[in-house]
């Protein structure tokens, strides 16, 4: 395994992430994750991807074996952690942002996940229907994490969303969003696309893992009133 990582980009700080089963201490999985706190927003794990991966690890016994896509992968702890848990994971950020991509890879190296073997790593621009997409095989699941942090590129995403779940009719479309703005929604574009928006209750995300951040000061599973998970699919 090699690491490719472009090497110029800074300081780096690494965090490791556990997931544990209160029931299993054997079921435990820690994710290293690099971050580059200086570099851009893709180079550091923002609480709402923790919050997606404590609740995919609830549910990691539904990820075995499933074809998972993440958009907007940034730092990669959701794909890498499910991953782990034996999914087969395709992780993408834009495709006009090679040093992202390249952190992507050294988050995998870093875990000794094989890219091209163990896990796939893409290049993919919301709303944008390139050779890549077209590419993906079949996907039960689409998670992303703070993906809908800018009104500008809600269709964008939207587009890309609509056409894999097109393509894969039973596929859901997972997300954690964290709140900033009263203002901001969905609706609309949801219904120009002829898609369902659903809310996940997480009021119950702790009772049965033990969750850790190493490292950080940053917010732990659902103890943030912002955080929420939403499921999209086709109506």
């Amino acid at each position: 395994m090699t690491d490719d990582r472009d090497k110029t980009t800074g300081k780096e700080h690494i965090k490791k992430f556990s997931f544990q089963s209160r029931k299993n201490e054997q079921e435990k999985v820690e994710i290293l994750i690099p971050e580059l706190l200086q570099a851009g927003y893709s180079f550091y794990t923002w609480p709402s991807a923790h919050f997606l991966a404590s609740f995919l690890y609830n549910q990691r016994d539904s990820l075995r074996d499933k074809n998972i896509l993440e958009l907007g992968s940034g730092t990669a702890l959701p794909g890498i952690l499910c991953a782990k848990l034996g999914a087969r994971v395709t992780l993408s950020d834009c495709s006009t942002l090679p040093k992202t991509q390249n952190h992507i890879k050294h988050s995998c190296f870093l875990n000794n996940l094989n890219v091209g073997t163990d896990i796939n790593v893409v290049g993919l621009t919301w709303g944008l229907l390139s050779h890549n997409l077209f590419q993906l095989g079949a996907l039960d699941f689409i998670i992303s994490s703070d993906c809908f942090y800018d009104p500008t590129v809600f269709e964008d995403i939207l587009v890309t969303v609509t056409f894999l779940l097109e393509r894969n009719p039973t596929c859901k479309f997972i997300f954690a969003y964290q709140e900033r703005s009263a203002d901001w929604c969905l609706e609309n574009l949801l219904r120009k696309w002829g898609l369902k928006c659903a809310n996940i209750n997480t009021d119950r995300l702790g009772e049965n893992t033990i969750v850790d951040t190493h490292g950080t000061g940053g917010v732990v599973g659902g103890s943030n009133p912002s955080l929420h998970l939403f499921e999209i699919t086709l109506e």
